[in-house]
């Protein structure tokens, strides 16, 4: 009787050490790769997608959300109502929200955020996005009211963008190293150079998230992020930069390899006021000196679908233009001596870290050669270029991936970097913001293309292609992004 008591208890023992070796072999904690790091965290104070990547969803939340399928769905709105003539949306906020710093979210924080970003001296990077409101009103705690000048069919994909996150007046200042927002995890840490780090939010009034904390690692270095992922130091890498050895990984049944679609229109972005670039003939002869699938196969290892317009091919309403800046080196010559530069001329090409700008650069400028046209390569820094190309407008020619959704809107800002100034096409994009039969805005988009296509106001080179590693057991990482995101509400671990 003792030795059948002493071996119930040896099974016991046995079965309770499984059980506990199991809950500490069970994950709840993840480490993805980055490559560039925000220049700070505010989504409504900076184009830099990194901030997106690091707090859309995760910290921030909008009245609506992207979701991983580019639909658009609620978020701190549960449903809105839609005026019979557009002009008025009636949001109907969740009850039960707070701030990560226990403060009660409620309507008047979103009048407070979408006037800010509306506001005259508001910094939003997409500030266009909030143009088209007349009044924000609070009709109740849990309801708002945001009346439009002009019926807008997309007002509600506009508030998921990651530029229309609702911030908490009391903390918004705060938002640039120290973010609070509504999401499932609270900001804990920033080491600067190295590393974000976010805490699950166990006040979360939504659904609750599987991972306990996630930790975003910058490595700009290709064969360092391939290290990384091989040594395990990094569990997933959602925008990995070293496409050349995604094979190696492919073969290997710990590592998954995810292949999509992005919002990224990767374009030779031009300065239309620069001294050499005013001439038209000298963008198309850009234009023609570039080889898209030299760039595409030499930047990306043949990931990436060319363009010849900014706009996604996967997109329904994408008109395929790429014959019109057709690679012809003879052309471009033509063009040049046209334009009084038959000896050449020299232009200064600025590149942000990325290895597709990098890499893509080097290809760039050997085909510029090519046709008489030299470059002078600065490789900048994120911070370097945000200050002194995008918001100094000082450079020629730079490479980058517009990687925000249904962006041809940019080239009605005559203000906007590259800096085109086109009357015809900046009502063109007004008409489309008042339309919303289906047809018609097609019919708009297709002009609008078309439009920047023969002003060859960029050069455009690829949609950029979504490439992941992850460990093969992490489950709910975004195939595509519909939007600038890594989104983490969704990821677990599996057995």
């Amino acid at each position: 009787m003792n030795g059948i008591g002493i071996g119930r208890l040896a099974a016991l023992l046995a079965s309770l050490a499984f059980l506990a070796s199991g809950a500490q072999a069970a994950r709840d904690s993840i480490v993805l790769g980055m490559q560039l790091e925000p220049p700070h965290l505010n989504p409504t104070g900076g184009a830099a997608a990194a901030i997106d990547e690091v707090v859309y969803a995760n910290v921030f939340e909008g009245l609506t959300r992207y979701g991983p399928d580019g639909s658009i769905r609620p978020a701190l709105a549960h449903s809105w109502d839609i005026s019979d003539d557009g002009l008025v949306y009636t949001f109907h906020l969740n009850t039960g929200v707070t701030f990560h710093d226990g403060s009660t979210f409620d309507a008047a924080d979103v009048k407070f955020s979408l006037d800010r970003a509306r506001g005259a001296d508001s910094t939003n990077a997409q500030k266009a996005l909030f143009a088209g409101i007349a009044d924000v009103s609070v009709i109740d705690d849990h309801k708002v009211q945001v009346t439009l000048l002009n019926p807008n069919g997309t007002f509600t994909t506009n508030m998921a963008w990651g530029d229309a996150i609702i911030l908490d007046p009391d903390s918004a200042e705060m938002a640039v190293t120290n973010p609070i927002g509504t999401g499932p995890f609270r900001f804990k840490e920033w080491i600067q150079g190295d590393r974000i780090e976010l805490v699950r939010n166990d006040d979360y009034w939504g659904e609750p998230v599987t991972l306990a904390t996630a930790t975003f690692k910058f490595i700009s270095d290709p064969t360092a992020a391939f290290s990384a992922m091989m040594a395990g130091d990094i569990d997933a890498f959602p925008g990995f930069p070293s496409p050349e050895t995604l094979t190696m990984f492919e073969g290997d049944p710990s590592f998954t390899v995810i292949v999509g679609s992005t919002e990224g229109e990767t374009i030779l972005s031009t300065n239309n006021k620069a001294e050499h670039l005013r001439d038209v003939r000298v963008r198309q002869a850009i234009a023609h000196a570039i080889n898209r699938e030299e760039i595409v196969d030499g930047a990306m290892f043949g990931f990436g679908t060319p363009i010849g317009t900014h706009f996604a091919p996967h997109n329904p309403d994408y008109l395929d233009l790429t014959e019109q800046s057709a690679h012809d080196p003879e052309k471009a010559i033509q063009l040049l001596a046209e334009a009084g530069y038959a000896d050449g001329l020299t232009l200064r090409l600025m590149l942000p870290p990325p290895s597709y700008a990098r890499r893509g650069g080097e290809i760039v400028a050997a085909q510029l050669r090519d046709v008489g046209i030299g470059t002078e390569i600065s490789n900048l820094e994120w911070a370097q270029w945000l200050e002194q190309v995008f918001r100094g407008k000082d450079y020629d020619l730079t490479i980058v991936s517009h990687t925000e959704p249904n962006d041809i809107g940019i080239y009605a800002r005559p203000d906007y970097y590259f800096q085109y100034d086109n009357a015809d096409f900046q009502g063109l994009i007004a008409e489309l913001s008042v339309t919303s039969d289906p047809g018609a805005r097609t019919e708009l988009l297709h002009r609008a293309q078309r439009m920047i296509a023969d002003d060859y106001v960029n050069g455009y080179l690829f949609q950029l292609a979504k490439l992941g590693v992850a460990n093969a057991k992490i489950v709910g990482l975004w195939a595509n992004s519909p939007t600038q995101a890594n989104d983490l509400t969704g990821v677990y671990w599996q057995d």
